[in-house]
C-alpha cells in the first residue's frame, strides 16, 4: 500500500498505464454485452411501466372500474387499484 505521495503518484501512472494499453479479451466483451443487453432490458421495462400508468390513469378518466382495468393488466380490479391508483406521470394523486 503507498504511503508517501510519491508512491501514491507512482502508483496512480501505473494504473493509467495499464488502463490505457488494457485490450479487452473475447469473455470481456460477451460479459459486457451481457451487462449491455440487461441495461436496455431494463430501460425498456421502465418505458412500458410508465406507458401502463399513462394508460389507466386514461383508462380511469374514461370512467372505466378498477374491475375492467385488472382484467385487462392480468390482475385483480384491488391489485390494479393498488399498484396504479396513487401514480400518475410518476407523482402521487388522490384516489
Amino acid at each position: 500500500m503507498p504511503r508517501s505521495v510519491y508512491e501514491i503518484i507512482e502508483q496512480a501512472e501505473g494504473l493509467a498505464e495499464h488502463f490505457e494499453s488494457f485490450e479487452p479479451g473475447t469473455k470481456d466483451r460477451a460479459r459486457a454485452r451481457s451487462l449491455a443487453a440487461l441495461h436496455r432490458a431494463a430501460l425498456s421495462r421502465a418505458r412500458a411501466e410508465a406507458k401502463l400508468v399513462e394508460v389507466v390513469a386514461r383508462a380511469r378518466d374514461d370512467g372505466h372500474s378498477w374491475a375492467a382495468i385488472g382484467t385487462m393488466l392480468g390482475t385483480s380490479g384491488e391489485a390494479a387499484r393498488q399498484r396504479y391508483g396513487g401514480k400518475r406521470n410518476g407523482t402521487a394523486r388522490a384516489l
